[in-house]
């Protein structure tokens, strides 16, 4: 369920959500992220992704988007969450 910085940037994913607030999505993403507000993601998974697809979610240090994968899979969601989130993966590619 969890996937490192590393193997991320190692696969071409292409479905990715950041489910941070708006205003921290605007200040920068991981290329191709769509923004959608977590809240709205777990209440209405069916308006937003498919059962036959893979998804990669992240926020800003993995916590929020481990709860949301969670919780998305056991509706029977593929989802998948990047360790340490938005800010492992700034630190990643900046070495």
């Amino acid at each position: 369920m969890e996937i490192t910085v590393k193997e991320f940037l190692e696969n071409d994913f292409k479905n990715i959500i950041d489910i941070r607030k708006y205003e921290d999505y605007c200040d920068g993403i991981i290329p191709n992220a769509k923004c959608i507000d977590k809240h709205l993601l777990v209440l209405n998974p069916e308006k937003y992704l498919e059962k036959d697809k893979e998804y990669i979610i992240y926020c800003e240090m993995g916590k929020q988007s481990r709860s949301v994968c969670l919780k998305l899979r056991l509706l029977g969601y593929q989802v998948r969450h990047i360790k340490g989130g938005y800010s492992a993966y700034i630190k990643h590619i900046k070495l």
